[in-house]
């Protein structure tokens, strides 16, 4: 008889991700992922194979969560910018350095260098344009941007604008991440302001 589970797959994609963030995905071990879960680098490696594997499948795990992030902030927020705002600060709100940047940049490496991560990246990346565009399409609805406004490109310059973001305030640092973040995207929405 098989013994049950005591740590949850979610419980150790998410110390996974602190893993991964702390140290890149050269630098994470099964030990120190583990260690982070409360678990045995052996119960890792019954439930995911090896590193790779493990690594494979919180890739699929984040793509697959993309979304939730944007629905819990259409929960938190009445206006759709303000809950596209809370939710680009949630995707940040794990990286406090700009080392934690880097090793976020480390994971992109792998996902544009192997074909089997570059799916869960494009995956995850389609998923947050999706969510994006549906607040920008109901900003739109509810006249906080003009009518003439086409939320897919606009979705599109959000995501980057997010992406840029991020490298920039690892490069030059100063003022806090979700300030950053808000500032970047109010000044590219408001051009688009009713």
């Amino acid at each position: 008889m098989a013994r049950p589970r005591t740590t949850s797959d979610e419980a150790i994609m998410r110390a996974t991700g602190r893993a991964v963030t702390a140290r890149g995905p050269a630098g994470l071990t099964l030990a120190a992922v583990a260690a982070e879960a409360g678990l045995s680098p052996a119960a890792l490696v019954q439930r995911f194979g090896s590193k790779r594997g493990l690594l494979l499948a919180f890739a699929a795990w984040a793509a697959a969560g993309a979304g939730e992030v944007f629905r819990q902030a259409r929960r938190r927020h009445d206006s759709p910018l303000a809950a596209l705002h809370g939710a680009l600060a949630e995707l940040a709100s794990g990286l406090r350095t700009p080392e934690e940047v880097a090793n976020g940049l480390a994971f992109l490496q792998l996902d544009l260098t192997d074909p089997e991560f570059r799916e869960h990246a494009a995956d995850q990346a389609r998923r947050v344009r999706e969510e994006i565009t549906g607040l920008l399409a109901d900003a739109v609805a509810a006249r906080l941007l003009a009518g003439d406004t086409d939320p897919v490109r606009l979705a599109r310059a959000v995501q980057v604008a997010y992406n840029g973001a991020l490298i920039l305030w690892a490069v030059t640092g100063g003022e806090d991440l979700a300030d950053a973040l808000r500032s970047d995207i109010d000044q590219l929405l408001h051009p688009h302001r009713s």
